[in-house]
């Protein structure tokens, strides 16, 4: 599969799951988001740039930051998820935001002109890695701060795994990087990725974003309000209910007093770009 196609099939992803993304049980969403803010401290007045945008909530978080002297602008491959971005940020009555629909991977725009570049739970869609980061390098301002953020290898388990398991034995072939935040292997592969394209000043850290939920059938809103959704999505419908069944009933053994906990260990990376 070349490039093109698989930026397809993410955007074909992103289209199905835009009606319920936003969905309360997925609010590690905007957890990550205002996070991710503290984290950068962008300056007020300041341009940025927030790649795969989604449904807008860096964007928001961002926009709200920066303040109305400055700006952010978000892309995304997904036309509608930036259909759900735009009445985020209509909603939140923010008039410092721009969308637009891009490819990650080529941005439109020209070097040296944001102060600050966020990601946020997208870097291991874009099938090269390194080359996507050195693109987002060139349009960096120097001294501009790049951050992104991504899932750490405990993150949704134990359920993630017992689901991909379930998926695999009811015959679901999983394309390919599909769950790929996996291919972000740690906190030092982080590292390495931003020092490899040419940053400096290197940080990365976790936080823990998770919650409890209330049982399992919201555990199941967040697997049909992600990109977990896209291997289920192709089974047939037999199967399809036999899986949810069969899955389900592991889930609700995990739950306590205290409803069913769902980790959402979360590492955040950022680098400067040098001077000069």
């Amino acid at each position: 599969m070349d490039s093109d196609q698989e930026t397809q099939q993410v955007r074909q992803i992103f289209d199905a799951l835009a009606g319920s993304y936003d969905s309360p049980a997925t609010r590690f969403f905007p957890f990550c988001a205002d996070r991710l803010v503290n984290f950068v401290k962008p300056r007020p007045g300041s341009k940025v740039l927030d790649v795969a945008t989604g449904t807008g909530a860096a964007a928001v978080a961002f926009a709200q930051a920066v303040g109305s002297s400055g700006h952010v602008t978000a892309i995304d491959v997904s036309p509608r998820m930036l259909d759900k971005a735009e009445a985020n940020i209509r909603k939140m009555a923010l008039d410092n935001v721009d969308l637009h629909e891009m490819d990650a991977a080529r941005l439109d725009f020209r070097r040296d002109y944001f102060h600050t570049l966020v990601c946020s739970y997208g870097l291991w869609f874009l099938p090269d890695m390194a080359g996507a980061l050195r693109e987002w390098v060139r349009v960096l301002r120097p001294g501009g701060k790049l951050a992104f953020t991504s899932f750490e290898t405990s993150a949704f388990q134990p359920m993630l795994d017992d689901y991909i398991q379930r998926l695999q034995a009811f015959g679901a072939r999983a394309p390919e990087n599909a769950y790929g935040s996996q291919r972000i292997g740690s906190l030092a592969h982080c590292r390495e990725l931003l020092e490899a394209a040419g940053l400096v000043e290197v940080q990365a850290e976790c936080a823990q974003l998770g919650y409890h939920l209330r049982d399992e059938n919201e555990w199941w809103e967040v697997v049909t309000g992600t990109s977990m959704r896209a291997l289920f999505d192709r089974l047939p419908d037999d199967r399809q209910e036999a899986l949810r069944r069969e899955h389900l009933a592991f889930v609700a053994g995990l739950k306590n007093e205290n409803g069913l906990w769902m980790d959402v260990q979360t590492r955040f990376a950022s680098g400067i770009k040098p001077a000069g």
